[in-house]
């Protein structure tokens, strides 16, 4: 297949960042400095950059500052700044909300290990959430359209997830998005633990494909067995044309069971590899380095991003495209 002529990146860097990197040390990033990354972002031509995650203060408070961010926030005319909101609960504060775009998703796991410690509910129970989540937007005049499924490609509890379980999860995710009067019009599959290889991608991409074919599927993919930019150039060859990406390879997951590990893809990474591929993103590289550079300054540390440390090459044009 031919790869797709531009993308859509998502930079979900802020809220997965944010949120990872306050484990255990919730006063580690600043009200402001939060800020400073959001308005760094603002600069690189994202459209869409998630920021806040409205989840209970007692389960993870380095992210109970969620309505002061968006009260305190710039908005840049053009992006959408958005969040994720798990149960009906989260969902009233993030109506509450300024300057959030609310997307009226819903999210589910395929693995039953990874549902139970981070959602404390078996599949069944997951899907019942989901169902309510679904009644609550109906209740609030909003029609579903977009689906995400969790360890859609293993499991570092379960082991490997067969294809054939994603694909009944998402036809949960259908049902509901149709019960509220909308459609599973985008399915993102997220690789929470690292699992996926090229080969697994392009297997469960065709799968997807035939039971849902009016369905975009979007990526979410972690590098934390370095395979992420591998399964990117898997997809787009497959024509997946939306990403969600994290700025410097912010991220990880809070329950996967690892320390240490690499978190998202890069979003300047991803934006490079599509740059030299002739695949538009509207991205400005050099402003994303600059957001790179912010990133580590507010998290004190490294990121995993090698294009942060190497740099462009020399003459590089690096404006959008």
């Amino acid at each position: 297949m031919t790869l797709p002529s531009a993308i859509e990146i998502v930079e979900v860097g802020p809220r997965e960042g944010f949120q990872y990197e306050g484990i255990g040390r919730p006063e580690a990033i600043s009200l402001a400095d939060k800020l400073r990354l959001i308005d760094a972002l603002g600069k690189t031509g994202l459209r869409t950059i998630q920021i806040v995650s409205f989840v209970s203060p007692k389960i993870m408070p380095q992210m109970a500052d969620a309505p002061d961010v968006l009260a305190r926030l710039r908005p840049v005319p053009g992006i959408a700044y958005t969040g994720i909101y798990l149960n009906d609960s989260g969902l009233k504060r993030a109506l509450a909300a300024p300057n959030l775009t609310l997307v009226p998703d819903l999210v589910l796991s395929a693995s039953e290990a990874f549902a139970l410690r981070n959602q404390k509910r078996d599949l069944a129970g997951d899907a019942e959430a989901a169902r309510a989540m679904g009644a609550e937007y109906r209740a609030h005049g909003m029609a579903v359209t977009t689906g995400n499924i969790m360890a859609a490609f293993g499991c570092n509890f379960e082991g490997p997830i067969a294809t054939e379980l994603v694909l009944k999860r998402a036809e949960i995710l259908a049902e509901v998005a149709i019960a509220t009067g909308g459609a599973l019009d985008v399915l993102n599959l997220a690789d929470t633990m690292g699992w996926a290889d090229p080969d697994l991608i392009v297997k469960t991409i065709a799968a997807v494909r035939k039971r849902f074919p009016a369905t975009r599927i979007s990526l979410h993919l972690h590098d934390t067995r370095g395979l992420a930019i591998a399964n990117v150039m898997a997809a787009l060859e497959q024509g997946v044309d939306r990403f969600e990406t994290a700025i410097g390879g912010l991220g990880g997951c809070p329950f996967a069971g690892l320390t240490g590990a690499a978190g998202n893809v890069a979003t300047e990474e991803v934006a490079l590899l599509c740059r030299r591929l002739g695949v538009s993103t509207g991205l400005d590289l050099t402003a994303l380095l600059n957001a790179t550079a912010v990133a580590e300054e507010v998290v004190g540390h490294k990121l995993a991003s090698r294009l942060a440390s190497a740099g462009l090459p020399p003459g590089f044009f690096s404006g959008a495209a």
